[in-house]
């Protein structure tokens, strides 16, 4: 597989558009306190890229372009790749039955179908509605569910929540099966098929899909919440365990290689990512952004346009992290922000760095 050479260096000599950027991530300028990895790419180069404060707090160590944050469901994309690649190597087809796959699943899986899980379409109930609620005196990490377990929750039930294809509601539990399709498919566990079909041929050598008494992550930031008046480490909660959904760690540097091989075709080809970007579509109405605000969905990326820019873009929440990538295409401009803090917003802090860089017809940065 042919991979063009990316430039991690800063580029030299005065910026105003960096300098704007700056401006945008001021508040978290601090040597003390967790904060964030930022990354503004154009025409796949790098325009802009800081470390902002330190990557845990027990250390200190500070914040760079290699430390791996916990993506949440920025990691959906990758899940989506890995579809797609047994797709095309016909182990799967988008129009499967999710009880194709998994024939002891229930009667009202028959009716759910790949693509519907892939899009957000499948009915299934979110797994964090269906847990049992956490016994305080067991420690998080021994109490976390597995792919397994979700899998086993969605088998007790005996309906979705709607008929599959005529609604859209973000689904996590959609994107954990998704990761277990994977692994029945390929008849390699999600986490190692995403190391060998995508990250190690990509050469994101610091990103994995963590699982805690297997493998580990190198250069890992911690997640945290402010509390009470100062901040404490947040890293792990109930639902910190599960893969396809939210499960893997990446870098500033990793996350430049990914950016490339999605402009490059180097790992999806051009009828691939462009059936990935097709917009989903739900008779009873549209996706919606956290907010509430009508968006597009395809497959693992949100494609409403912002101020005129055709995007592909996604966010990440979880304990302690939250995260977003930000694609104009057509402007050439990535944007990625990685925070190991509760408190950012992470995707307005993404749009406000990629402002600066947009082609004309961008209303002005404020």
């Amino acid at each position: 597989m042919a991979m063009m050479m990316i430039s991690l260096a800063r580029p030299s000599g005065a910026d105003s558009r960096a300098k704007r950027v700056e401006e945008v991530f001021a508040g978290m300028a601090s040597d003390r306190t967790p904060g964030a990895a930022v990354l503004v790419l154009e025409d796949g180069r790098v325009a802009f890229e800081r470390g902002i404060g330190v990557a845990d707090l027990r250390t200190m160590r500070p914040i760079d372009e290699r430390t791996n944050f916990r993506l949440a469901s920025v990691t959906k994309q990758f899940t989506v790749a890995a579809v797609c690649l047994l797709v095309r190597g016909g182990g799967l087809r988008y129009d499967d039955p999710l009880t194709s796959v998994f024939p002891e699943f229930p009667a009202y899986g028959r009716d759910i179908t790949i693509r519907h899980l892939l899009q957000h379409r499948s009915g299934l109930p979110d797994y964090e509605n269906l847990m049992a609620p956490p016994d305080p005196s067991v420690p998080v990490e021994e109490a976390q569910i597995t792919d397994a377990g979700v899998l086993a929750l969605l088998e007790r039930q005996t309906a979705g929540k709607f008929p599959p294809g005529t609604r859209w509601e973000y689904s996590n539990s959609g994107y954990v099966v998704l990761g277990l399709v994977v692994g029945k498919v390929s008849g390699l566990p999600f986490g190692r098929f995403l190391r060998d079909r995508i990250f190690a041929p990509l050469k994101m050598n610091g990103t994995v899909a963590y699982e805690r008494g297997t493998n580990e992550v190198p250069m890992r930031a911690y997640g945290h919440s402010f509390e009470s008046g100062k901040w404490r480490e947040t890293d792990q909660s109930p639902t910190s365990a599960t893969l396809g959904d939210g499960g893997v760690y990446s870098s500033l540097r990793d996350m430049a290689r990914w950016d490339a091989a999605l402009r490059e075709h180097s790992l999806l080809n051009a009828a691939e990512w462009e059936l990935a970007m097709t917009p989903a579509v739900a008779p009873a109405g549209p996706p919606v952004e956290p907010d509430g605000t009508p968006a597009a969905y395809g497959f693992g990326w949100f494609l409403n346009p912002w101020k005129g820019h055709a995007r592909a873009w996604h966010y990440g929440e979880t304990v302690g992290f939250r995260t977003a990538i930000e694609r104009f295409v057509e402007d050439g401009v990535t944007v990625v922000v990685l925070c190991n803090r509760g408190d950012a917003d992470a995707a307005d802090l993404a749009l406000k760095a990629a402002e600066p860089y947009l082609k004309k017809g961008a209303i002005p940065f404020r």
